[in-house]
């Protein structure tokens, strides 16, 4: 593993980058230099640039990483960033090109979470913050889950009618990590999703916030990702 190696980790919806507080300290112990970008949330298009700025930032090798929605993101916005060399995907989604997001998450059952998401006034969803705790982390500690439902950034209902327009994994490398009792995207979704890639795939009985539950597995397929970009990178 070269300490020189960038992480960039992208959030998904009803969340902002203060989700991955956990696994940051476990990356930057092995001397990654780690950024967590912040969306608006406000379109897949914003959401992009948002990330793409920040990829254009770094300096070297980059592992580009998403969490919920923030897969779609780095699904775009990694498709024409040179210095990524691997995408890791931490139970999100996975669209293919010109592919709708709404129509993705349509493919299967929809989770039971679903149910209690709301809208506003102003064309933004959330979640209830009554059964936040219930659907988003059930895995994690329920005063910590409180706090998680309070400060939720919510998502632009449009967002589900945009079009991921490129896929970078169909050029580069993935990684996938399923959670197993995740009540926002179906699990079996996140496997056809994976699979669909020919991401190297692994498991873990988790939350769909398993960024927050289980932070060393996260942290843990990450640094498999950066080492095994690195062999590659080395083989050529």
């Amino acid at each position: 593993m070269s300490p020189s190696v960038n992480v960039v980790l992208v959030h998904g919806a009803w969340a902002d980058g203060s989700s991955w507080s956990k696994v940051i300290p476990l990356l930057q112990e092995k001397g990654f230099n780690v950024t967590a970008v912040q969306l608006p949330e406000t379109s897949l298009a914003d959401d992009a640039n948002t990330t793409r700025r920040v990829l254009a930032m770094q300096d070297g090798p980059t592992i580009l990483v998403g969490h919920s929605y923030g897969g779609a993101v780095i699904t775009v916005a990694g498709a024409d960033a040179p210095n990524v060399t691997g995408l890791v995907y931490i139970a999100a989604f996975a669209p293919e090109a010109n592919e709708v997001l709404g129509a993705l998450n349509a493919r299967l059952p929809p989770a039971v979470g679903l149910t209690k998401i709301v809208p506003d006034a102003g064309g933004f969803l959330w979640i209830d913050q009554a059964a936040f705790p219930e659907v988003f982390a059930q895995d994690v500690d329920p005063a910590e889950a409180r706090v998680l439902a309070a400060v939720q950034t919510p998502l632009a209902a449009s967002i589900f009618n945009d079009t991921a327009t490129k896929a970078a994994w169909t050029a580069k490398p993935s990684w996938y990590l399923v959670s197993e009792s995740d009540r926002i995207i179906n699990p079996d979704l996140e496997r056809f999703m994976a699979e669909r890639m020919g991401a190297t795939v692994s498991s873990v009985q988790a939350s769909h916030a398993s960024l927050i539950s289980h932070p060393e597995e996260v942290a843990q397929l990450i640094m498999t990702a950066v080492n095994e970009t690195a062999v590659k990178k080395a083989a050529m």
